[in-house]
């Protein structure tokens, strides 16, 4: 049954069919060549849907699209901007730290990139920065996106793997902030080395004033972050229950506080919510019958003894699953990949007594890698469409971040506390 499954996959795969038609195709194919019934299929799509914690994604993603529109990103840049802009390598900073703020309020990696690239890539085009190099900035920071909350990713790994998702939400901010931080370390060695991004000296009454200001226009956009991850950490309502909160925030202040918000914006704002949704469920829908045949034939069971035959070491299990994720991450949508491998891989990693949130943090960070790899990464994409350039325009420049942040990972899986240090005092 397995062969047929991953067969089949891949052809499907190889004809270009999109990755939920794939998922969902390959599983029926499997069934009725094994005699199974297809209400099987029915009970499984259906089991997959009706939860709780998966209704935060829709809300997050119509939050995320409401403060788009509603002049909330726009102030988030001009905030970085204050902060960081004044130093040679700046303006990329910018796009990385905007690029953090902006993954507090999203939950999405291909969001954050949209956001962030359509007003930064131009100015930093201006500034004398090659326009690949920026593209490669944009499609790199945006991941965090997917690992700074609160993450539609955390969101999905948590139901798959049934771990608490405001311990994973608390658990990805430091690795969050320690990715942007050393993008921000990159972007300015580089600017500083190949001599672009100048900018005119400012004295430290000039920055902090700039700095005021900007910070008091964006004030309402940094109280959204505090107040949904707050109210969840606090006990105050769940994740799900934050993302409805977040809509009817960014509702609030786009149409009365900053007024950039049309009523005659919201229908075009839901529609392409629900567009963005109805994408990302169908996959958790097909993934959960793929995941479903891989338990039936007992493949988290086999992986296991296969893994621990290789090595009774924790650390050769974590090298050996990065690699293989990494690998994952290139090929398959991160969700798709979190909804099928999570239920086969978080087990096996309990077994050699790796916490269960550092885990989903090791998880994650490699998918969002995935989500800047060649040939599949999501980012890449959608910063190229924004730039109007060629995917292969790309690729040196985004090698120098993948290192980066593959550096970043290795410090990640083997320093358990950078992901287990705030849940433990907080939780």
């Amino acid at each position: 049954m397995i062969q047929v499954l991953f067969i089949a996959l891949l052809f499907l795969f190889i004809c270009s069919v999109p990755i939920a038609i794939s998922l969902g195709l390959s599983s029926v194919i499997t069934l009725k060549m094994n005699a199974l019934p297809l209400s099987v299929l029915a009970q499984n799509i259906f089991e997959s849907l009706d939860s709780f914690t998966l209704m935060a994604i829709p809300f997050f993603i119509l939050a995320g699209n409401l403060m788009q529109t509603g002049g909330i990103a726009k102030r988030l840049i001009g905030l970085a901007n204050a902060l960081v802009g004044w130093f040679r390598g700046g303006l990329g900073s910018v796009a990385v730290l905007t690029s953090m703020f902006f993954a507090t309020l999203s939950g999405s990696s291909s969001a954050t990139t949209a956001a962030i690239g359509s007003s930064l890539i131009p100015e930093m085009t201006k500034k004398k920065y090659p326009k690949p190099f920026a593209t490669a900035i944009t499609a790199s920071s945006g991941e965090l996106g997917a690992i700074i909350p609160p993450s539609i990713p955390m969101i999905v790994y948590g139901l798959v793997a049934n771990v608490s998702v405001g311990s994973l939400f608390i658990a990805g901010i430091l690795p969050g902030v320690f990715i942007g931080i050393s993008l921000m370390i990159t972007v300015v060695v580089i600017a500083r080395v190949k001599k672009f991004d100048q900018v005119e000296v400012i004295t430290v009454g000039e920055w902090s004033r700039n700095l005021w200001i900007a910070f008091r226009q964006s004030l309402f956009a940094m109280l959204m972050p505090i107040i949904i991850l707050g109210g969840i950490y606090f006990g105050l309502f769940t994740p799900t229950e934050a993302a409805v909160v977040a809509v009817f925030y960014s509702l609030i202040i786009g149409l009365f506080v900053y007024k950039e918000l049309k009523w005659s914006d919201l229908g075009p704002i839901f529609t392409k919510s629900a567009i963005s949704t109805s994408i990302i469920l169908v996959i958790v829908a097909f993934a959960s019958v793929f995941a479903y045949i891989l338990t039936i034939e007992q493949v988290p069971h086999k992986l296991s003894d296969l893994v621990i035959s290789l090595s009774d070491s924790p650390l050769v299990f974590i090298l050996l699953t990065n690699v293989f994720l990494l690998i994952t991450g290139m090929f398959i949508e991160t969700l798709a990949a979190i909804i099928i491998l999570g239920p086969i891989l978080a087990p096996v990693a309990m077994l050699y007594g790796i916490d269960p949130i550092h885990f989903g943090m090791i998880m994650i960070v490699n998918l969002a890698i995935g989500m800047v790899t060649p040939p599949l990464g999501v980012n890449l994409f959608v910063a190229c469409e924004i730039a109007g350039l060629r995917i292969e325009q790309l690729i040196r420049p985004v090698l120098i971040f993948l290192a980066v942040l593959i550096f970043d990972l290795i410090i990640i899986s083997y320093w358990a506390p950078l992901s287990t240090w705030l849940p433990s005092i907080i939780g």
